[in-house]
């Protein structure tokens, strides 16, 4: 069975991520998606709320691989390990994206050879969103829902509204 794992903070899961998501299930028969717990990135929402609210967006990616949900701390390449991935699955949608992947896929190569790293490039009507940035819609009080799916908007909108 190939393994796969779509790694991200997903604060929030945006089209974006979503697009990545339904192209990577073509290539693996398991799809793991790790919601990582990066601090550093000061998400909005909780490591809890974030798996919670992707496990809600792959239901409709079902079928072609089985998809798993899991909360992801700690070293990437050894979460990769555990959960028996042989593929890490990374999305591009800039020159910019590509440097720091470029060495994390040095890094990781060094750490474990046998784990490959697949780039999808975003689909160029995806290419402009970032999850900073819809944040920061909502905070202005703007419309996000052309760039994530209808419940994360609303969950968006209750968030900022309560932490405001």
């Amino acid at each position: 069975m190939k393994i796969g794992l779509y790694p991200g903070t997903f604060d929030p899961v945006t089209n974006g991520h979503s697009d990545i998501l339904g192209r990577a299930v073509k290539l693996v028969d398991k799809l793991i998606i790790g919601v990582a717990d990066n601090a550093a990135k000061k998400p909005l929402f909780t490591l809890k709320e974030r798996v919670a609210m992707m496990r809600e967006e792959v239901e409709p990616f079902q079928g072609p691989a089985i998809i798993e949900v899991q909360p992801m701390t700690g070293l990437l390449i050894a979460f990769a390990q555990q959960v028996g991935a042989q593929v890490i699955i990374r999305g591009l949608r800039a020159v910019s994206d590509f440097e720091y992947e470029f060495q994390m896929t040095g890094m990781n190569q060094r750490l474990n050879p046998d784990i490959e790293t697949v780039f999808l490039m975003a689909d160029p009507r995806h290419q402009a969103i970032a999850s900073r940035l819809v944040k920061e819609i909502v905070r202005l009080g703007g419309d996000v829902t052309p760039f994530v799916s209808a419940g994360v908007a609303k969950r968006l909108v209750e968030k900022v509204k309560h932490d405001a």
